[in-house]
């Protein structure tokens, strides 16, 4: 048995040490997606932006929706989503969007 076969190295190249990753980010965002699913019409549509703050997107068809979510979202996660607007949702023209500011 070669010097290369016991220790597991290809031609000298030593492996680097794997960590574990971390998915803090993803499983933050993974449960505040969860949450808002649970609460926001069936056919509703859960999107997240980011440029230089985190913001949700909720896209419904129904303007009835709108409002309902916009009564739902500031008393889930203890005030977690603030700044909520209203607006079209450009890549669903005939849905109607809620978006905040979420501050975790």
């Amino acid at each position: 048995m070669s010097a290369v076969e016991k220790s597991g190295n290809v031609a000298g190249v030593e492996r680097l040490p794997s960590k574990p990753r971390s998915t803090a980010i993803s499983d933050e965002l993974r449960r505040i997606t969860e949450t808002l699913i649970a609460v926001c019409p069936q056919e509703a549509i859960v999107t997240f932006s980011y440029e230089g703050r985190l913001e949700v997107h909720i896209d419904v068809r129904n303007l009835e929706h709108v409002t309902l979510v916009e009564a739902i979202l500031p008393t889930l996660g203890a005030g977690m989503f603030s700044n909520i607007q209203r607006g079209i949702s450009p890549p669903h023209p005939f849905f109607h969007r809620v978006s905040a500011d979420v501050e975790a």
